[in-house]
């Protein structure tokens, strides 16, 4: 077998000289791989029919590179809508967070308090909550543009971390000073639109 690969290499060396040759074959190696990467670029996508058969079009390789969106590219801001909607209503006409506290289920109604609170004042436009804005970030906003509810907001934000993130047991009477203290923020959220 090497004889013979030896006899046809010295045969074709004779032909064509080495330089030429390994260029030539670079030149074919080069033609393989762009072809392979851009095979189905290049090729119709249909054919066409034989009366009026036109040449195919080629089309250049898109360069792949990642693009901004549009709404960026002009320079406005993407808008986040928030998470939180205002009080939720059960269709009977009673709270969300009475029906749980009703249940025993106090941990779950100050939470469902603190939302509905939350989503008042994002209805109102005091915060715009981010997903991931954690209670404490959302009260520092609200006092931060009404100073007047920073007192039972705070209040309300702490007792909502201790039941909840705290594994404190939550009692009625936790769920009693959570109202109180969301009925505040409400009452001086509507002393400072009027």
């Amino acid at each position: 077998m090497t004889r013979a690969w030896d006899e046809f290499a010295a045969a074709v060396f004779d032909v064509i000289p080495p330089g030429t040759l390994l260029l030539l074959l670079l030149v074919v190696a080069g033609l393989v791989g762009a072809l392979w990467y851009w095979f189905p670029a290049w090729v119709p996508r249909r054919w066409p029919r034989m009366p009026r058969w036109r040449m195919p079009r080629f089309r250049l390789p898109r360069w792949r590179r990642t693009r901004k969106p549009k709404a960026a590219k002009r320079g406005k801001k993407t808008e986040v809508e928030p998470v939180f909607a205002p009080t939720v209503v059960l269709p009977d006409g009673t709270l969300l967070a009475d029906r749980l506290a009703a249940e025993g289920r106090y941990a779950e109604a100050i939470r469902q308090r603190l939302r509905d609170v939350v989503g008042d004042l994002t209805a109102a436009g005091v915060v715009s909550p981010l997903p991931g804005t954690t209670a404490a970030e959302v009260a520092a906003s609200a006092a931060a543009r009404r100073p007047a509810v920073a007192a039972p907001l705070g209040g309300a934000t702490q007792l909502f971390s201790e039941i909840w993130y705290g594994d404190r047991p939550a009692l009625h009477s936790h769920d009693e000073h959570m109202r109180a203290l969301t009925g505040d923020v409400r009452s001086r959220m509507k002393e400072g639109t009027s």
